[in-house]
C-alpha cells in the first residue's frame, strides 16, 4: 500500500511526487512513456533529440517559484540563463523582448515608435512584479465552505488590482494607447496567447499585463532539452516507474486500485498529473467520472501542430524566435509560430555542429482528429511544408542545412501524452476563479496537478499549482 500514487511525469507530475518525497512522504511516480516530461519532454528520433513541446523555462531566477521548488527538493538544474528570452520577427523587422525593463523600451521605441510605451510597459513591470510577490493566497476545491475560505484569501489582490480585474484587456490598450495599427495588436496577442491561451480581446487587463511582462522575468535554456529538468527534479526520488501504463482505476473502500502494465498498485491517495479533459477515462467510480464531466465545457480544444528540425550549419541563433505573419496561417489559430533551438554549447540534446529545432504555433484538436487518414495525411504535410517554408525563408535557413524535418499535430499527442488539448485552460473572463478547478477535489484522498489545474500556464504556473496541492495535503 502506497500513502501517494502520481500518475503522470509532466511538469506537474514530477514537481509534486519529488516535494512529496523531500517532505518524507511515501511516494510513487508512473508514467506511460519510456522518458518523463509529457509536454515538456525530450524525445528521440532517428538517433536525433527533439523537445516535444514546451521549450521555455521561466521562474528558476532568485526568488522565482521554480526555484524555490528546487531548493526544497535540494536539486540545482543545469542551465544557462537567457538574457534574450524572446526575439520577435515581423514584417521583416526585429524586436528583442530583454529582461532589462529600460532596453526593451528602448527596443520599443525603435519598433514600433510610440510616446506612450515607457508608460504602459512600466505599468505592466509594476504588475507583474507586484504580482509575484504577494503571498498568502490559495485555492481550494474540496467543498463549498473551502472554497469561499481560500477565495478570501485573495481580497489584498482584489484590492491591488482591481481596477485591471475587470477591464477588458483590448479595450484598456485602445484607450491608453489611442489608436493603434493593427500590426502592433498583433505584436501583442502575439505573446499574449503563448502564456494565457487567449487573445486580448477575450480576458482582462491584469491577466494580459503578466502574460506581456512574462518575459521579464529571467528565463532559462535547460542543458539537455527540458526532459532533462523533469529527470534532475525527480533525480533523489526512490520509486519512478517509466514505462507503465495505467489502464484502469478503481475505489474500493477508500483505496484507490491502479491496473498498471506492471501490475495492480493501491494507494491511498491518488494525485493526476493530467489533463482534467482526459481523467475520466481511467476511473469506474461514478462520482469521479463525474467530477471531471464537469469541467468538460471549459475544453476549448486548443491544441499545438509542431514542427522539428535538425539543421547542420556553422551559424548561431537564439534561443527562442517568434515569427508573425499578417494573416492567420492554414489550419492554425494563429499569425505567429513560436521557434526553439538548442544552444550551440549543448551537445547532450544536439551533436556539436549541429541544432535541435521545436517550432509551434496554435491550432484547434478538432481540425486534426475526426479527420479521414488521407485527408489527415495531406493537411498534415501542407502545414508541414508551409511551417517549414515561413521559419526558413525568415531565418535564412536553406535546404542543405536541414538534416530531418518531421511534425506533430494533436492526434500524435493524443497518442503520446493522453492528451490532445494543449496549453490548459485559457484565462477568459469566463474562465477565471472561482470557476476553475483546484488541486484538490471534493472526493476523498484525490488530487489533480498540471496546466488545467490552478494556477495553469508554464513552470511557474504548474509550480504555483504543485506548491497550492501541497498545502491542501498538509491542511
Amino acid at each position: 500500500m502506497r500513502e501517494f500514487a502520481v500518475i503522470g511525469g509532466g511538469m506537474g507530475g514530477c514537481s509534486i511526487a519529488a516535494l512529496l518525497h523531500s517532505q518524507g512522504h511515501d511516494v510513487l511516480l508512473l508514467e506511460k512513456e519510456p522518458t518523463l516530461g509529457g509536454c515538456a519532454s525530450t524525445f528521440k528520433h532517428d538517433r536525433n533529440l527533439y523537445n516535444a513541446g514546451a521549450t521555455t523555462l521561466a521562474g528558476y531566477h532568485d526568488g522565482g517559484i521554480v526555484r524555490s521548488l528546487c531548493n526544497q527538493i535540494g536539486v540545482e538544474l543545469d542551465v544557462i540563463p537567457t538574457q534574450k528570452p524572446i526575439t520577435i520577427i515581423q514584417e521583416g523587422k526585429t524586436c528583442v523582448r530583454y529582461c532589462d525593463l529600460a532596453m526593451f523600451i528602448q527596443e520599443m521605441e525603435r519598433f514600433y515608435p510610440h510616446p506612450k510605451h515607457a508608460e504602459f510597459w512600466n505599468l505592466v513591470h509594476a504588475i507583474g512584479d507586484a504580482f509575484y510577490t504577494m503571498e498568502g493566497f490559495w485555492y481550494s476545491n474540496q467543498s463549498t465552505f473551502d472554497k469561499l475560505r481560500s477565495l478570501f484569501s485573495y481580497f489584498p489582490l482584489l484590492k491591488k488590482f482591481w481596477p485591471y480585474l475587470h477591464t477588458n484587456a483590448h479595450r484598456f490598450i485602445h484607450n491608453f494607447y489611442g489608436n493603434l495599427s493593427e500590426s502592433f495588436i498583433d505584436f501583442l496577442d502575439a505573446q499574449i496567447l503563448i502564456v494565457t491561451q487567449a487573445t486580448s480581446k477575450h480576458i482582462n487587463f491584469f491577466t494580459a499585463a503578466l502574460a506581456l511582462g512574462y518575459t521579464f522575468n529571467e528565463t532559462h535554456y535547460p542543458i539537455g532539452g527540458m526532459g532533462a529538468v523533469c529527470e534532475r527534479i525527480t533525480s533523489k526520488m526512490v520509486d519512478v516507474r517509466t514505462s507503465c501504463e495505467v489502464k484502469s482505476i478503481g475505489r474500493i473502500g477508500g483505496i484507490y486500485h491502479l491496473n498498471t502494465s506492471q501490475g495492480i498498485i493501491k494507494a491511498r491517495n491518488l494525485i493526476m498529473g493530467t489533463s482534467h479533459f482526459e481523467s475520466s477515462k481511467w476511473f469506474m467510480d461514478k462520482e469521479i467520472v463525474d467530477y471531471y464531466n464537469r469541467y468538460e465545457k471549459k475544453n476549448n480544444y486548443q491544441s499545438a501542430f509542431v514542427l522539428y528540425m535538425t539543421l547542420k550549419t556553422d551559424r548561431t541563433f537564439e534561443h527562442h524566435t517568434q515569427i508573425i505573419s499578417k494573416n492567420t496561417l492554414a489550419h492554425t489559430l494563429s499569425k505567429s509560430i513560436f521557434v526553439s533551438i538548442s544552444d550551440a554549447r549543448d551537445n547532450q540534446i544536439s551533436p556539436q555542429g549541429t541544432y535541435s529545432v521545436t517550432a509551434s504555433i496554435h491550432t484547434d484538436a478538432r481540425w486534426w482528429i475526426t479527420l479521414e487518414p488521407a485527408q489527415y495525411k495531406k493537411q498534415k504535410s501542407d502545414l508541414e511544408s508551409l511551417l517549414k517554408k515561413h521559419i526558413c525563408d525568415t531565418l535564412s535557413i536553406t535546404e542543405a542545412e536541414i538534416l530531418k524535418c518531421f511534425s506533430a499535430t494533436p492526434k500524435t499527442f493524443k497518442k503520446y501524452i493522453h492528451r490532445s488539448q494543449l496549453g490548459g485552460n485559457a484565462l477568459t473572463f469566463k474562465n477565471l476563479l472561482p470557476r476553475l478547478p483546484s488541486n484538490d477535489t471534493p472526493i476523498k484522498g484525490l488530487y489533480q496537478v498540471g496546466d488545467t489545474a490552478y494556477a495553469a500556464q508554464g513552470w511557474p504556473g504548474v509550480v504555483m499549482g504543485v506548491m497550492n496541492c501541497a498545502r491542501l495535503i498538509h491542511g
